[in-house]
């Protein structure tokens, strides 16, 4: 039988309703990292959705070249001033995949030295980019996701648009080595449009202690309105996994760190480039 015209806020009346009960009763589980899955797919989730789905039209191919099941190392590139493009994945590759897997995020520092992002970012399943971390969560056979460009990608200049910049030492690359973990690279296109930074204010980023100050065609000029993201049109890409089962005995060797390192950061930019020419309107449909 046809559903009626209240039946989908019935529903999610149920929902709201029965994630209360299971809040108040404590019938949820917290890992020891401090994830909470029940909150992110009952609270975070649903917020992303709204953005990925209707405000950036988000198109995922790929998402077959993802672990179904056991540790899976998640490589992208970072964007965007703010850093919304790996929550914006995060949530994009739990609703597409088949086994709606979580992704981990490996966050910098400052994420998880302010109060209440930090206790965000943690209940949302990330923890703090550190290889120790990072071979936990493999080991555990959890999907995992880096940006390895950090603040150098986020913070850059709207004319360095869709240029990788550099991989740091690598430290993602042992962590997969040395728990045999196949790395995906993945490719985002969309990212770079929604806050596009015009200049950083260094001295101003210094005595905030901020790695940098944007100044964007919003931001500060319309104050806490430029805070919206601008509604560019996003392409997200995985590529197919690269296996390093047969390299667990190179964890400590620089040079095949750093071939792999690179091998990743030119698959990524390659596939950037490949999207780039699928859509020559950055606010197209």
């Amino acid at each position: 039988m046809a559903d009626r015209p209240g039946d989908p806020w019935d529903r999610r009346v149920a929902s709201g309703l029965a994630f209360l009960r299971r809040r108040l009763a404590g019938e949820y589980e917290v890992d020891e990292f401090g994830f909470d899955p029940d909150l992110t797919e009952a609270v975070f989730h649903p917020v992303l959705r709204v953005l990925y789905r209707d405000w950036f039209r988000t198109e995922v191919t790929g998402i077959e070249d993802v672990p179904t099941d056991g540790a899976g190392l998640v490589v992208g590139n970072h964007s965007g001033t703010v850093a919304l493009d790996a929550l914006i994945l995060s949530a994009a590759l739990h609703d597409q995949h088949p086994a709606h897997r979580f992704l981990r995020l490996l966050g910098a520092d400052l994420v998880f030295r302010m109060p209440v992002v930090s206790e965000l970012a943690r209940k949302s399943g990330g923890t703090v980019a550190c290889t120790p971390d990072a071979e936990r969560l493999l080991g555990a056979g959890e999907l995992v996701g880096v940006f390895p460009e950090g603040f150098k990608g986020i913070g850059k200049l709207y004319a360095d648009r869709y240029k990788l910049q550099r991989f740091g030492r690598g430290g993602f690359v042992s962590a997969a080595l040395r728990t045999g973990t196949p790395i995906v690279p993945v490719a985002i296109v969309g990212g770079e449009e929604i806050y596009p930074m015009l200049a950083d204010i260094k001295p101003l980023a210094r005595l905030l202690k901020l790695p940098y100050f944007p100044v964007t065609p919003t931001f500060p000029w319309l104050g806490p309105l430029g805070m919206i993201p601008l509604p560019s049109k996003w392409l997200i890409e995985f590529c197919p996994p690269i296996p390093t089962a047969h390299l667990t005995d190179s964890a400590d060797d620089p040079l095949v760190v750093f071939n792999l390192a690179d091998q990743v950061r030119e698959t990524i930019q390659q596939t950037l480039h490949r999207l780039l020419e699928r859509r020559p309107d950055p606010f197209g449909p």
